[in-house]
């Protein structure tokens, strides 16, 4: 195919797909999707071989968000009967840490709802970092805290942050309609707080929540011009009790589809397999770690992944490795960008994720390019509409229970 030719010579040269390309991979049929697969395969191994990174999320805070994403479990006014907790004391949370370091996790990613922190907020964050690296100096810890304000970037970093998330979840275009308590702006905004304090920015998307192919590539194409060093891809969770719970629209193979487009516009950079792929992929999970080089250890923020044992696994038997603490994840023209960064901005400061199913602060849809595909989407919704409910499990072990975690 004429196509993955052109799209494979690009991501070799970490050139960007024109619009047209990247919505003609979401528009292939399922004949050819192990040919699409096999070419974003190729750019894949290109910058980061058959390695794949564990990430572990922890959830500082549960529930009670006072933002309204429609996706979100801890919304204002959510029926999702999650757990709800307030902040967790630093020892707890760097216990949590240390069950998904031990399985494996090379990040650790904190994570509390609310519209952003407080300055008394990110003193708790802070100490909760200095508890992890005492018990894992290795250890990469990534804040996820929502919205950020004037400095408070650079007190993470000065604690110990590696890396910062704030996703942008969906098109500027459409944002509007999933949220109304903040702004596209407000996301990208914190996104450049966080670069410019020498974070590693991670910032991804949420797919199936009813978007179009042209919003999927409007998001994907505005994480390549905000340049995160990840990108995570979250597939909604449709949680009873939220806006979009009846919100059924995706297929293993639409999944990879999107996955595969990611890879192709953002070739050199970390894709990471968030919230949704047990959910979604199911039994196909195995065919994305061809696109991606980053996955969630175990368990989400509300919810339950599969166990951390079977992740394990599934990355043996599909033939990769996981990634080891004294590998670089980023390729290395990315990565000695990366540490220039930081060490200016560090020396400026005085110093040295994202899974959407429940929220990481304010967690975080042109024209009709591809009609056949809107079609499939609409057909798709309508055989599937409030169905496998029976794939969502609510999170009832772990981080602010006295169950032990998943990892």
């Amino acid at each position: 195919m004429d196509l993955l030719t052109t799209l494979v010579d690009k991501g070799l040269r970490r050139e960007l797909p024109t619009r047209d390309e990247a919505l003609a991979v979401l528009a292939t049929s399922d004949d050819d999707l192990l040919d699409v697969v096999a070419a974003a395969g190729r750019v894949r191994r290109q910058w980061f071989g058959r390695r794949v990174k564990l990430n572990y999320l922890v959830n500082l805070k549960s529930g009670l968000c006072p933002e309204d994403c429609s996706y979100c479990s801890q919304r204002l006014g959510s029926k999702a009967e999650i757990l709800k907790y307030t902040w967790l004391k630093p020892d707890e949370a760097a216990a949590a840490a240390r069950a998904g370091v031990a399985g494996g996790a090379k990040r650790v990613c904190l994570v509390a709802s609310g519209r952003g922190p407080t300055d008394r907020d990110v003193d708790r964050v802070s100490a909760t970092i200095a508890a992890i690296k005492d018990q894992n100096e290795d250890v990469e810890v990534c804040a996820c805290l929502g919205l950020l304000s004037g400095g408070q970037a650079e007190r993470l970093r000065s604690a110990g942050a590696d890396a910062y998330n704030h996703n942008l979840n969906t098109s500027e275009g459409t944002y509007g309609d999933i949220t109304t308590t903040h702004t596209y702006a407000d996301r990208v905004d914190t996104v450049q707080q966080a670069q410019a304090a020498g974070l590693s920015a991670c910032s991804g998307l949420i797919a199936g929540m009813g978007e179009s192919d042209a919003d999927l590539v409007d998001v994907v194409f505005s994480l390549r011009a905000l340049d995160p060093d990840s990108v995570p891809v979250n597939f909604l969770i449709p949680f009873e009790g939220t806006p979009l719970a009846k919100e059924w629209n995706l297929t293993p193979q639409r999944c990879l589809r999107i996955l595969a487009m990611v890879r192709f516009v953002c070739p050199d950079v970390e894709v990471r397999l968030a919230g949704g792929r047990e959910v979604h992929l199911r039994t196909m999970q195995p065919l994305a770690l061809h696109l991606v080089n980053s996955i969630f250890l175990g368990d989400y923020l509300t919810s339950e992944g599969q166990a951390g044992q079977a992740d394990l696994d599934m990355i043996a038997d599909a033939g990769f490795e996981v990634e080891g603490a004294g590998t670089t994840t980023l390729p290395a023209h990315r990565a000695d960008v990366a540490a220039a960064d930081c060490g200016s901005h560090a020396a400026d400061a005085g110093s040295g994720c994202g899974s959407h199913d429940g929220g990481c602060g304010p967690c975080g849809h042109g024209e009709d390019a591809v009609p056949a595909a809107r079609t499939e989407t609409a057909a798709r919704k309508e055989t599937a509409e409030g169905a496998r409910t029976d794939l969502v499990a609510v999170r009832r072990r772990g981080a602010g229970t006295d169950l032990p975690p998943n990892a």
